[in-house]
């Protein structure tokens, strides 16, 4: 009896999902089916470590900080767990987003102090843990700094050295 109430209960959960997010039904069911595998033990929450291996494993990320803001893009409600909501919506946005909703997920990401706005300093650590490292004579940091100088000099339009 109790499984076949989860078993509705998780139906009904995957349906109102798949209203919310671009995952259809059956998809969302497997995200469920998946985040539950993950948290086994876990009470019914998905914590940052189990989050931070689905990320290694499944999308290659090694960049410690990257992973945590990633983290904390999928956490909305800032509790240091994801419940199935979280989980789902996340990944939604993350593997089908729309342009509109991948610029202001990577915004989220990128902007460190959750202030509104993506700093030089944010820009700049950011892209110094994600690029490549290259044997040359040239300070690596060089070519970073230039990255973010064309970035702002592009994007920036009130040029107050951050983006909004």
């Amino acid at each position: 009896m109790v499984g076949i109430l989860e078993r509705k209960a998780q139906a009904k959960l995957a349906e109102a999902l798949s209203r919310r997010s671009h995952f259809n039904k059956d998809e969302v069911l497997k995200l469920l089916t998946m985040y539950n595998a993950l948290t086994v033990g876990g009470g019914n929450r998905l914590e940052r470590n189990k989050f931070r291996d689905v990320l290694h494993n499944n999308f290659d990320m090694t960049d410690d900080i990257l992973m945590d803001r990633v983290f904390r893009a999928f956490d909305k409600d800032m509790d240091s767990s994801l419940n199935q909501e979280e989980w789902v919506l996340g990944l939604s946005v993350f593997l089908r987003g729309s342009l509109e909703e991948r610029v202001a997920y990577c915004f989220d990401v990128y902007d460190m102090n959750s202030d509104g706005y993506i700093s030089r300093e944010e820009m700049f650590q950011m892209l110094k843990n994600s690029m490549v490292k290259q044997t040359t004579e040239e300070d690596p940091d060089e070519g970073i700094k230039d990255i973010v100088e064309l970035v702002l000099k592009k994007m920036d339009h009130d040029h107050d050295n951050r983006l909004s």
